[in-house]
């Protein structure tokens, strides 16, 4: 007997990918407490990779069984408080400067305002390739601060990855607000995304 995948329409709220994300949203704590406590660490390490990883998976999952309004708002917030929770940890404990932090927050505090004003005219901006790509870099350079043998012998690697984040970070706020601008001019078709 052939299994069938279950599809979800876009109002839903209980759907597996939502499931996933609001693990990350619950362990996310936990796994800052073990941050603040320890430091780099490969127990900190395996539970940011394992975190870290299921923002692809609850992505599989929607792409799977169906996207939903939900998954678009609750996806991009667990992100948020994953990557910045564990900067601002990482930043308090001196493992990353405070700047690049602060620049990355202030972007994506923005970013998220930005969003909201433009939804609530009825725009949906499109997710872009440079947004995954900044998210996977902001991942790496938290991962790179979390490893034992880089955090100890050679923590500018870290810092230095950040940069490229922040860079990435804020090339991709400035294509965000061209799109918003040009979808609510009528120059650009809004149509649903997962991403931010």
């Amino acid at each position: 007997m052939r299994a069938v995948s279950a599809s979800f329409g876009p109002s839903a709220l209980v759907t597996p990918a939502n499931g996933v994300t609001l693990a990350r949203v619950a362990f996310t704590p936990i796994l800052l407490a073990v941050i603040a406590g320890s430091g780099a660490s490969y127990p900190a390490l395996a539970m940011w990779i394992v975190l870290a990883a299921t923002d692809g998976l609850d992505g599989f999952l929607a792409r799977r069984h169906g996207t939903t309004r939900s998954g678009a708002f609750l996806d991009p917030l667990a992100d948020k408080l994953l990557v910045l929770g564990a900067m601002v940890v990482l930043a308090a404990r001196g493992s990353f400067s405070v700047l690049p932090v602060a620049l990355i927050a202030g972007r994506e505090v923005a970013m998220s305002a930005y969003r909201s004003w433009v939804g609530r005219r009825g725009v949906s901006i499109p997710a872009r390739w440079s947004a995954k790509v900044k998210t996977v870099v902001q991942e790496v350079a938290v991962g790179c601060a979390l490893f034992p043998p880089l955090a100890d012998g050679a923590p500018g690697v870290a810092d230095a990855v950040l940069w490229v984040a922040v860079v990435l970070t804020l090339v991709s706020g400035v294509q965000y607000l061209y799109d918003g601008a040009g979808s609510t001019s009528g120059g650009v078709a809004s149509r649903a995304a997962r991403a931010g």
